[in-house]
């Protein structure tokens, strides 16, 4: 694999660290304020909303620049960000220091993906996207933490501090390896914009958010729900998630080979093992040892999803994937933001920390749903843009083959069918 997929790796891997560290640093930061709990966790809250209002919006703004020079200005811009908090004198600068990390975050990953799948020949895109997803679920296991333990240690703005230095290495990474001919510029936004069109564009979507987001209904009160339920100390919740990001480090890697064989069926199969996980977990969460065998599990299927539920979405705006790429990475942040209402929704009605996971559950399968129904509308109707192979044919997949079997790129322009 190309050593630029190192490059946006190391992003994800600040990215990811800076959006989930803030949960074992609230207490810090509350005190640092002066401020209640509740309050202090809006850095998380307005994190997220960023993501969802930053993805679209700074992928717009960036289809004047090629896409290298849009990963250079989205890393500056996450430098800045979390500079401005860790050296944010009160919480409402610090707030403004995460919303500007914020938007960097779903244009990055979905640009990235992008340019990852550029990077490698057409039957290795899913495991080049899953590589620098892979900076993500590393940062569950070592990054996140990683920050806890500098905050307990030096306070929380040292963790900003060094999350700030991963961002400067990343931006290093991503001058001198990403190479500026294979990173080309976005399509006019107006083109960008018609892909939506394509029903099978936002079905995609769809899947994510009610797919991925499941495995939040769960993750979010995942705390709670050790101590409260299984009886474990809160100090192993510390290894608990670190239990739960090994298991995404295994899925997202594993899931990235399958996809570049068989993107449905693995999609399928990650779902039915994850909404069974979930539903499980009700029952599991009463034992130590077989809850954390469930943790694990969640994680690795979970994140099983995500190189299958990327890949759709840029399969299916192929000829001019970049807005509903990052679009995507928003969906991700969405169904998260859902899931968690949700879950607080039945745990408020008082049915317990582990009716969580039924939601998780039940949103999973409505996603399995999803994707069976728009699964069958292909079959039905099959798309128009796809692969065209020198010679003269076509074949769906979004893909645009142009010098033999090595040679490819995503396609730049809808091909009608019929034509080469």
């Amino acid at each position: 694999m190309p050593l630029a997929l190192l490059a946006l790796a190391i992003g994800a891997f600040g990215i990811g660290t800076t959006e989930f560290a803030v949960m074992g640093l609230l207490p810090d930061m509350a005190d640092g304020f002066g401020i209640s709990i509740p309050l202090a966790g809006y850095a998380t809250t307005l994190y997220a909303l960023g993501v969802v209002v930053g993805a679209p919006l700074m992928t717009t703004l960036g289809t004047r620049f090629t896409r290298k020079q849009m990963l250079m200005l989205l890393m500056g811009l996450f430098i800045v960000g979390n500079l401005l908090t860790g050296l944010a004198p009160n919480f409402w600068i610090m707030l403004a220091g995460r919303i500007v990390a914020a938007f960097t975050h779903g244009a990055f990953f979905g640009i990235g993906a992008l340019v990852a799948a550029d990077l490698v020949a057409p039957q290795k895109r899913a495991t080049a996207i899953s590589l620098m997803f892979s900076g993500l679920t590393v940062a569950n296991v070592v990054g996140v933490p990683a920050g806890t333990m500098l905050s307990q240690q030096f306070g929380w703005r040292m963790t900003f501090y060094a999350i700030t230095a991963l961002g400067v290495i990343g931006l290093l990474g991503i001058v001198r390896l990403i190479p500026a001919q294979r990173a080309k510029a976005a399509s006019p936004i107006g083109r960008e914009l018609a892909v939506f069109r394509n029903p099978q564009v936002g079905l995609a979507m769809l899947m994510t958010v009610l797919g991925f987001g499941g495995v939040f209904a769960a993750v979010t009160y995942l705390a709670s729900m050790m101590t409260e339920v299984t009886g474990f100390a809160p100090s192993s919740v510390i290894w608990l998630t670190a239990v739960f990001g090994l298991g995404m480090v295994g899925g997202n890697l594993v899931s990235g080979r399958f996809t570049d064989r068989a993107m449905m069926p693995m999609l399928f199969v990650s779902m039915t093992g994850l909404a069974l996980s979930l539903a499980v977990f009700t029952f599991t969460a009463h034992n130590k040892i077989a809850a954390t065998v469930t943790i694990g599990l969640i994680g690795s299927f979970g994140f099983a999803t995500v190189p299958p539920l990327q890949k759709r979405v840029m399969d299916q705006a192929a000829a001019a994937p970049t807005l509903a790429s990052a679009g995507n990475i928003a969906a991700f942040n969405f169904g998260n933001a859902l899931a968690a209402w949700l879950g607080g929704i039945v745990i408020s009605a008082g049915l317990g920390y582990t009716a969580t996971n039924w939601v998780g559950a039940l949103m999973t399968v409505a996603a399995l749903g999803v994707a069976i129904f728009a699964s069958a509308l292909e079959r039905r109707r099959p798309a128009t843009g796809g692969t065209v192979v020198t010679g003269g044919t076509v074949v769906t997949g979004g893909t645009v083959v142009t010098g033999g079997a090595g040679s490819s790129t995503l396609a730049d322009e809808p091909v009608p069918a019929g034509q080469s």
